[in-house]
């Protein structure tokens, strides 16, 4: 599971011309899976997005969390982050999880991070997305699972 992390001042998604999403101060999470994942990797990484300590204190270090700062976050289901391009130019998504599990697991990954009482808005899973993302810093953090 790779999750691209983006701290973001206010961002949004539509679908088709319609916004579906949108958050004021939080993280951009940009979400993919690979065939192996599941709960455990979920679990893991759930707790790690919501305990990120890039937001700053009262003295600019990053020092704080998204639940210490009450962020909310916009999570975008994202194939593409599995994609290969070491051979060629055009990348090969064969190590993306497909369809209906990797749904299964978007949806379970959201939900985990509403059990930290985090407000948590998403585009539509295997739509052509507009996204708008705000980055603030830029601050922009690589997770995996493994």
């Amino acid at each position: 599971m790779r999750v691209l992390v983006q701290r973001s001042k206010k961002s949004s998604v539509s679908v088709e011309g319609k916004l579906v999403g949108s958050i004021d101060s939080g993280l951009v999470l940009l979400v993919g899976f690979t065939h192996e994942d599941n709960t455990n990797d979920i679990v893991k990484l759930a707790k790690k997005v919501v305990n990120l300590r890039i937001f700053d204190d009262e003295n600019g270090v990053m020092n704080k969390s998204l639940l210490q700062v009450g962020g909310s976050i916009l999570s975008i289901s994202q194939f593409t982050l599995y994609g290969n391009s070491q051979n060629g130019n055009r990348p090969s998504y064969i190590d993306a999880m497909k369809g209906e599990k990797a749904i299964k697991l978007y949806n379970e990954f959201n939900d985990e991070l509403r059990k930290y009482g985090v407000k948590v808005e998403t585009g539509k899973f295997g739509s052509y997305m507009d996204v708008h993302i705000n980055n603030d810093g830029p601050t922009t953090i690589w997770l995996e699972s493994r």
